[in-house]
């Protein structure tokens, strides 16, 4: 009897990084580059940047705890946390040089963070279409928000809801937050139709507003290193009011962090899956601050 085929076996491997087991792909050769996806996303929504920046850079590309493949964490993720995690994760691989740091959305506080708390580990900083909080003031205690948000993953979990529906919801948010037309992963199912990437997502959405207030509070003592930065931000060629804000927003977030401020066109927000090589380019164009590169 044929089986129908399923996902080969996952790339790369699982390291325990802070007693916790993370899944981490790392592939190519020279200086290090390391790949954080938004809220919820996995180490494959980076495969076409990956291979792009392979043949010139040690890309390193991991699921954050309950997502992907990662084990899930005990307790809700925190700024300080998330940019330890990535200094921890290169220690476990061996990579005591500086690395470049990129981050997508809800990453980019983390890539900013890690470069603010571990300056001599960072070699430079690529934000791509990164969240944005001018003024953030939470609203509720964490406490109260992140236990809403566990019981309300536990219940959809307990009723079968991610299993049944997972899967297709990652699609549906893919597809309106991109331009193009792209595949389903075959990866897609084997994550998302679980309680623990459920719960992942859940917690990530709910610590957002107090992520974005440990930047923020963050900022003023702990100056960014004198490294190369670079912020991308995903342009979908309409004329909305709100898309033309969100450039903006992005331009002075480039001028806030010292850095060059360039745009992925046409693209949605996962710019990775739109532009792939536009990422890749911000990547390899990093150019020491100051060295006069004009904006595109």
């Amino acid at each position: 009897m044929n089986r129908p085929a399923g996902p080969r076996p996952a790339p790369g491997r699982m390291v325990r990084v802070g007693g916790l087991p993370l899944h981490v792909l790392s592939e190519g050769r020279g200086p290090v580059v390391v790949l954080s996806g938004g809220l919820g996303m996995a180490w494959f929504d980076w495969d076409e940047v990956a291979a792009l920046l392979a043949p010139h850079r040690t890309v390193v590309r991991f699921d954050r705890p309950g997502l992907g493949l990662s084990a899930p964490a005990g307790a809700p993720p925190d700024l300080v946390g998330e940019a330890d995690r990535i200094a921890g994760l290169l220690d476990a691989l061996g990579h005591r040089e500086p690395a470049t740091v990129v981050g997508h959305s809800l990453a980019g506080f983390h890539a900013e963070a890690f470069a603010r708390l571990h300056p001599h580990r960072c070699a430079g900083l690529v934000v791509v279409d990164g969240s944005v909080e001018e003024d953030p003031r939470p609203r509720l205690p964490r406490t109260v928000r992140t236990a809403w948000a566990g019981a309300l993953a536990g219940a959809l979990s307990a009723a079968g809801v991610p299993r049944a529906l997972g899967p297709a919801a990652r699609r549906l948010m893919g597809r309106a937050a991109t331009v193009g037309s792209h595949p389903p992963h075959p990866w897609e199912r084997v994550g998302y139709r679980t309680s623990r990437v459920a719960r992942a997502c859940a917690l990530e959405n709910a610590t957002y507003p107090y992520q974005a207030a440990e930047l923020a509070a963050l900022r003023p003592d702990h100056p960014l290193p004198a490294v190369p930065v670079s912020v991308l931000a995903a342009y979908d060629g309409g004329e909305t009011a709100r898309g033309l804000r969100w450039l903006a927003r992005q331009r002075a977030l480039a001028g806030a962090l010292g850095g060059r401020f360039t745009v992925a066109a046409p693209a949605g927000h996962l710019v990775m899956a739109d532009a792939p090589e536009a990422v890749a380019r911000a990547v390899l164009d990093l150019a020491p601050t100051g060295s006069g590169t004009p904006d595109r």
